[in-house]
């Protein structure tokens, strides 16, 4: 358990581990819209780069929950269950370098 109150679970299907409950339950239900047609291209923990790696410096990421195709238009979703400041701030920065907003569940 993290000190949020979230159990990590693993998908008996797959063998992915989900951070939360409610993260493994939101796989579910995009799995069922990707089978139904209602979403395309479904995938997890996709790292997008904020800010480039510096002179001893790590790079700063983002790793999204799930990226998927609706519509023609790709979709960034992060299942949310506390917003702590460090993701706040990436989502902003999300917006601001690569102009996607977050789509929080």
């Amino acid at each position: 358990m993290n000190k949020y109150g979230a159990k990590k679970i693993t998908d008996p299907a797959t063998g992915f581990v989900f951070d939360s409950k409610k993260e493994f339950i939101r796989w579910c239900e995009l799995r069922i819209m990707e089978r139904g047609g209602n979403i395309s291209g479904l995938k997890r923990q996709v790292k997008y780069e904020l800010i480039p790696k510096q002179d001893g410096e790590r790079a700063c990421t983002y790793i999204a929950d799930f990226v998927y195709k609706q519509n023609g238009e790709t979709v960034v979703e992060d299942t949310k269950g506390f917003r702590t400041t460090d993701y706040i701030l990436k989502r902003k920065m999300m917006l601001f370098f690569h102009g996607i907003r977050i789509k929080e569940v």
